[in-house]
């Protein structure tokens, strides 16, 4: 049989900047419902499964907005691109080849539809939370200034106690809601450089605590730069910083780490000493990090060599001198933000080059012999209004228009104009795509740009996230956590029964 041992508040070392704090998973956490249920179902699927060994390294791989239509189109467009492929529908992404995979449910406790901050908070705390607010139990409401006695540890914050290697990566602002899941404690997401003048003294914004309250984490790669820095600083890239308290948080974090690298291009990226450098801050763009279909356009490493930069630091001597392993987060956080602006092409791009850094990590691991010792976990926060449509033939363009089996000419719709294989429930593409209830003739069109937004039904000016599950894909030890349809807030419970994060894990009983 199994049982749950009741945690103790036995707290363990857990190293922040410049300071030595606890990190302790408290008891309201622990008893939350959402975290105990999640518990359980880890508890039973590890009753009727031999245990195997534990992870000693464990990936988890967000695409955030990436939906199954989203994933499927993005097969499919990987695959036309292929000459070896007959139309791109028999093609797979790199992750759909993993053992194990499930459904997870994405709704916030006051959501149907999520959004990330929720979202991330449930997969790296266990419990799940509100919409809007990041690294807090549900007790919180978006704004409330002491979030202190709600504050929920996270997984990074428990492999950090563990002694383990950490890192985050995304494509997104590092102070952005699903990075900043993984270390921060705030009621509001949008606070990343300044909070409001009467929560002052009594939290911090988010890109504050990365660097002088969180764990301290190794390797840090991302956009946001101007988070960072005051506004009266100038970035060398002509852009200006967005702190109002004056703080330089580059430097502040170049004094903690005086053997650490500091880089903001690829010359820098790619100077990179992974052998020797232990600690790396890479802030690769003022907002964002450009989409991968922009990136040649642009001064930024891919996100699949973040990946690789970051495993080969998290793996080398000075971490690995204890054996201990690690822990690291990848998000593409631009797939969410093409769809919110109707482009599927850039939101497609986005999810290959997401797939690409997922075999990126495989192959790296391979080599170094860690792979079998390694839990990788690649999903998503949320879906979106995303749609696949008509009856194209097999091969059709996914980007193109609707050409039914046996026609070289496209579909007409019932208003006698042809439509595309994909499109939006909602969007900015509806503005463009209707005049006065007319539908727009897309037939001189080249909907295959880059820069096509695809139609939409309900105007909004920006698109909207979707309430269905996401797929959750596994590979590693103990990797058949993940089967079914589960609770979001399960991933981090399969993360601390496989990796042993200490977070009240199941054990055997005699």
């Amino acid at each position: 049989m199994k049982r749950m041992v009741t945690a103790s508040a036995a707290a363990v070392s857990l190293l922040l900047a410049g300071t030595s704090h606890a990190a302790v998973v408290p008891d309201y956490q622990l008893n939350s419902s959402w975290y105990s249920n999640a518990q359980e179902a880890i508890g039973t699927r590890s009753s009727t499964l031999s245990p195997d060994s534990k992870a000693k390294n464990v990936i988890l791989f967000v695409g955030d907005g990436m939906g199954i239509s989203t994933q499927t189109a993005a097969r499919i467009l990987q695959g036309q691109s292929q000459a070896n492929n007959q139309g791109g529908e028999e093609n797979y992404l790199s992750f759909e080849h993993f053992p194990h995979s499930g459904l997870a449910k994405t709704y916030n406790t006051n959501q149907q539809t999520p959004d990330s901050a929720g979202t991330m908070t449930a997969m790296m705390s266990g419990a799940k939370t509100k919409a809007g607010v990041i690294g807090v139990s549900d007790n919180v409401n978006r704004g409330d200034c002491d979030v202190s006695s709600e504050r929920l540890v996270s997984a990074l914050e428990l492999a950090a106690s563990q002694h383990k290697a950490t890192g985050i990566i995304s494509t997104a602002r590092i102070t952005h809601a699903t990075p900043a899941a993984t270390y921060a404690h705030v009621s509001e997401r949008n606070w990343e450089a300044s909070v409001p003048e009467e929560c002052v003294g009594k939290v911090s914004d988010i890109a504050y605590q990365l660097i002088h309250q969180a764990a301290d984490i190794d390797v840090i790669m991302g956009g946001g730069r101007r988070n960072f820095l005051p506004e009266e600083v100038t970035d060398p890239e002509g852009s200006t910083g967005r702190r109002s308290d004056g703080n330089n948080l580059i430097e502040d974090w170049q004094n903690f780490h005086r053997t650490g690298q500091y880089v903001w291009d690829s010359e820098g990226f790619n100077a990179i000493d992974t052998s020797t450098t232990s600690k790396v801050l890479g802030l690769f763009n003022s907002s964002h990090m450009e989409y991968e279909a922009d990136r040649d356009d642009a001064d930024e490493p891919s996100l699949s060599a973040m990946t690789e930069k970051a495993i080969d630091i998290l793996l080398n001597d000075t971490h690995q001198q204890q054996q201990q392993g690690f822990f690291l987060m990848v998000e593409s956080g631009r797939i969410d933000h093409a769809h919110h602006g109707g482009n599927a092409a850039r939101a497609l791009q986005d999810t290959i080059e997401y797939s690409n850094a997922v075999q990126a990590a495989i192959d790296k691991l391979d080599a170094a012999g860690e792979l079998d010792d390694t839990l990788i976990i690649v999903t998503a926060d949320h879906s979106h209004v995303f749609t696949m449509a008509g009856y194209p033939k097999r091969g059709n363009p996914i980007l193109g228009l609707v050409v039914g089996v046996g026609s070289e000419q496209p579909s007409l719709a019932g208003d006698n104009k042809p439509y595309t294989t994909l499109g939006y429930a909602n969007g900015p593409g509806a503005a463009a795509s209707f005049d006065a209830g007319v539908r727009a003739d897309l037939s001189a069109l080249d909907t295959k740009q880059l820069d096509f937004q695809q139609q939409a039904l309900i105007p909004s000016g920006s698109e909207t996230h979707a309430g269905e599950d996401v797929a959750v894909f596994a590979r590693g030890p103990q990797a058949y956590l993940i089967q079914g349809a589960i609770e979001q807030n399960v991933v981090f419970h399969a993360i601390n029964q496989a990796a042993g994060l200490g977070g009240n894990a199941y054990v055997a009983e005699e």
